[in-house]
């Protein structure tokens, strides 16, 4: 075992961007899935209507439209990709702490609005991240590199779905917004951190072909079929986990847990399984390569989905909510992990935003129109058959993966080491 190999891949500086550029990408969107689900059920929403919140992801679905100009052009300041960077940042700062002062008994429309200006800014914001950080990252570490960035993700998770749902117990949820917003700053603070990447020549002269280019650069180097392929597998590989999530804040409330009770169990069973659990999953594709995680985690993420069925059936307990959140936190980490190593992996250095925007643009589908229809379907069916309907969704992706991921085939990318 190469240990030196190890050592060069973990303790970096570029290991250090992922972590920051993880959980400046991941809060916003909680704040989306987690914090106004369960801020807008305990003011007496209904799940109709929590669930019809979903289509405020739009941005997240269609950002691969505007990557190109991302990807073309820079602002004044900090160059080409941490400018953007920082313009993102300060919209999300301002966006998320206004939402706290709307009252949504009366206001629903103008909550949707502004949340869905917060999933224009978070998507822009992601388009730069990513491509970002596949600047900096050479191949043989983008396993290791975006576990790590999975895992800060998922773990900015607690200050919206945790820390926050404590405060709301006992501040006004002006505070709780405005407070949440204020963790911006740390992302503020990385990006003037960041040292900006070298600029990769673009041969292309016109906007017009700044747009097509990128597209027709993937479809030439994977073929129209095995770019559809491609493309049908990301749309599928996290459909029934996230269907799963959606909800998962009402869903808790649901079962009787309180807000301080899902805060300070969501924090302490999510933490260590998510840090261990993120930095075994980087250390194993290491070592086995992004083709075989993705089928590996793929099963434990399909395993988790089952663990929310079984504590829909459970009085409530907050021993079985910490086991669930914890098997969640640590099996679709990793499943998430390996799946973002290979979106990178089958993009090209020199369109790695519009390109990447694409790939996590069909991810986040489900999460956009499936996810709308969940609400309604928990109240048809039920909260145990929902999750077991969850379950059986996430069956074709694995089936995809003879076809795109071969068990035995060696596709991993090797490259050298980059600055960041």
């Amino acid at each position: 075992m190469d240990w030196a190999f190890y050592r060069r891949s973990i303790f970096n500086r570029r290991m250090l961007v992922c972590v920051a550029t993880g959980f400046a990408s991941g809060m916003p969107l909680y704040v989306l899935i987690q914090l106004v689900p369960a801020w807008l059920r305990t003011e007496g929403v209904g799940l109709a209507e929590i669930g019809l919140f979903a289509l405020i992801g739009f941005p997240y679905t269609w950002k691969f439209l505007w990557a190109p100009l991302l990807d073309r052009y820079s602002l004044p300041l900090l160059g080409r990709r941490r400018g953007w960077m920082l313009a993102t940042q300060l919209s999300l700062l301002a966006s998320i702490a206004a939402l706290g002062f709307i009252d949504p008994k009366s206001s629903l429309m103008l909550v949707a609005t502004l949340s869905a200006l917060v999933a224009f800014f978070s998507a822009t914001q992601d388009i730069v991240l990513d491509a970002f950080r596949r600047e900096i990252l050479p191949d043989a570490e983008l396993g290791i590199g975006l576990s790590i960035n999975v895992q800060a993700y998922r773990l900015s998770s607690l200050i919206p779905g945790s820390l926050a749902l404590i405060l709301a117990d006992h501040l006004a949820w002006s505070w709780v917004f405005s407070i949440v917003a204020g963790f911006m700053l740390v992302a503020i603070a990385a990006t003037f951190w960041f040292v900006e990447p070298k600029q990769l020549e673009l041969r292309q002269r016109t906007f017009f072909s700044s747009v097509v280019a990128p597209f027709k650069e993937f479809i030439g180097r994977k073929g129209l079929l095995g770019a559809a392929l491609l493309l049908l597998f990301m749309l599928l590989y996290k459909l029934g986990d996230n269907m799963a999530t959606a909800l998962s804040s009402p869903f808790y409330i649901d079962l009787g847990y309180s807000l301080s009770d899902i805060g300070l169990v969501a924090k302490n069973a999510a933490l260590w399984p998510a840090i261990v659990g993120g930095l075994l999953g980087g250390l194993l594709m290491l070592r086995w390569g992004i083709n075989r995680a993705l089928w590996i985690f793929g099963v434990v993420q399909l395993t988790t989905i089952l663990g929310f069925a079984w504590l829909a059936l459970q009085e409530p307990n907050n021993t079985y909510l910490a086991l669930v959140i914890a098997a969640e936190y640590l099996g679709v980490g990793l499943g998430t992990a390996a799946f973002t190593a290979f979106q990178a992996r089958e993009t090209s250095p020199l369109f790695a935003a519009t390109q990447l925007a694409l790939f996590t643009a069909l991810a986040s589908i489900p999460r956009t129109f499936v996810n709308a229809s969940t609400g309604w379907l928990v109240e048809v069916l039920g909260w145990y058959p929902f999750f077991m309907l969850c379950a059986l969704v996430a069956i074709p992706g694995m089936l995809l993966l003879f076809l795109v991921a071969p068990w035995g085939a060696s596709a991993e990318l090797r490259g050298t080491t980059n600055s960041a």
